[in-house]
């Protein structure tokens, strides 16, 4: 590890590794192809091995990791896969669908604050002997950490409590000139969000496309935040000049949170 944490002193060369926890999820995936984009090697962490498989099979700088986030193995099989700094580390698993607040399992709760929240402390420890002066900690949350609402319960608590750990973590690495941040995406255009919106249509008896318009209407753009706007977010964040949104939250919502702060 380099001692030197002044921004001139960020480079990654073509050898360097990204790590994309989810990376076979939508949004997982277009942030592993935008990093690659950017000459980083990927290692792609998931528990689809036919998913990983799918990413990998046309780019060999795109390595497949197959293990879970939620157990505490992972860590030893993310470290061991690397042999070179690493530049970025994403986490970016979906959670499982919890339903709204008058019908979660209390249980849900814990369990996806121990599959975000856990899994990036997890993600953190797998890869800490590789950071050096520049690299990211990424987490993304999502919209309702600061804006919750009762039919995403479960979204709610897990983004707000892992925006209280990226504070704990910038605090802790931000003395090495490692910056730790969150993306806060809104609902984004993705099978998964139809698929949430085909079950809320079929319990309303309305339209899928009625549901959608109610979230693009959400923003004042009328429109979904796309997964390659939420992988451009990602990518901008290796950019030296990202030093300055350490530890801060990043709203990709399209001007949908009400809140002024």
């Amino acid at each position: 590890m380099s001692g030197d944490t002044s921004p001139d002193s960020y480079r990654h060369s073509r050898g360097d590794w990204a790590v994309v926890v989810g990376a076979t999820g939508a949004l997982g995936g277009a942030i592993s192809r935008r990093l690659r984009r950017a000459e980083l090697r990927v290692l792609a962490v998931a528990r689809d091995r036919v998913g990983l498989d799918r990413l990998a099979e046309d780019d060999p700088g795109v390595v497949p990791c197959a293990t879970d986030i939620g157990k505490v193995a992972s860590i030893e099989r993310i470290a061991a896969a690397l042999d070179a700094p690493v530049r970025i580390a994403v986490q970016a698993t979906g959670l499982p669908r919890a339903g709204p607040l008058s019908t979660v399992d209390p249980d849900a709760l814990g369990a996806a604050v121990a599959l975000k929240a856990g899994g990036l402390l997890r993600l953190v420890r797998a890869v800490d002997d590789r950071l050096d002066a520049g690299s990211r900690i990424v987490a993304l949350g999502g919209h309702f950490g600061s804006e919750p609402e009762p039919h995403a319960t479960a979204a709610g608590v897990t983004n707000a409590a892992l925006a209280n750990l990226v504070r704990q973590l910038s605090d802790a690495y931000g003395p090495r000139g490692v910056t730790v941040h969150l993306l806060a995406p809104g609902p984004v255009d993705t099978e998964r969000l139809r698929g949430l919106a085909s079950t809320a249509a079929e319990s309303r008896g309305v339209g899928v496309e009625e549901v959608l318009d109610e979230h693009r209407a959400a923003s004042p753009l009328g429109r979904l935040v796309t997964a390659e706007q939420v992988a451009w977010a990602v990518g901008m964040l290796l950019d030296s000049e990202a030093d300055a949104l350490h530890g801060s939250t990043l709203a990709l919502d399209g001007g949908a949170r009400r809140g002024l702060f």
